[in-house]
């Protein structure tokens, strides 16, 4: 496929966050305004960073490449720390950082990003991905697959 590990996570990221700022712009009406956004977007905004910032130092402690559109040159199997938790804490992170962006927005149409940001890393990013790992890391990448979810 064309798009496969092509397109950076964090410009899938930006692509979805500017189209979810288009949305709640085009759509006024639809805006909600509450009294909590602001701390809500705030705190998922720095869980998302901090999702982020896991799944990174968890590839640096074990020396391999944390470039998404490299899968290939990965020299080890990060299955610790956060990694425990997801497979792909990195991509949560950027999710749940877009989250934060679609409360800060206080409009529901951009909710649609998020499920848009998720499928598109899914069929693009991480199904190629888990095929590469599978093939380099073989049993271990299958064990880990089975005891570990792809998001959360």
């Amino acid at each position: 496929m064309p798009l496969e590990l092509k397109l950076p996570p964090p410009a899938v990221s930006l692509i979805c966050g500017t189209g979810m700022w288009l949305g709640a712009r085009a759509l006024p009406a639809f805006n909600m305004e509450w009294s909590g956004h602001t701390a809500l977007a705030v705190f998922l905004a720095l869980a998302g960073f901090g999702i982020d910032l896991a799944g990174l130092l968890a590839f640096r402690r074990q020396r391999t490449t944390a470039n998404p559109l490299s899968p290939h040159a990965a020299s080890a199997l990060v299955c610790t720390g956060i990694y425990r938790f997801s497979r792909n804490p990195m991509y949560l992170g950027q999710l749940v950082f877009l989250a934060a962006w679609a409360v800060w927005l206080d409009n529901p149409v951009a909710l649609i990003g998020l499920p848009a940001c998720a499928a598109y890393l899914t069929r693009f990013q991480i199904l190629p991905e888990e095929r590469i790992l599978a093939e380099k890391f073989g049993n271990d990448y299958a064990d880990y697959r089975r005891s570990v979810r792809r998001w959360i």
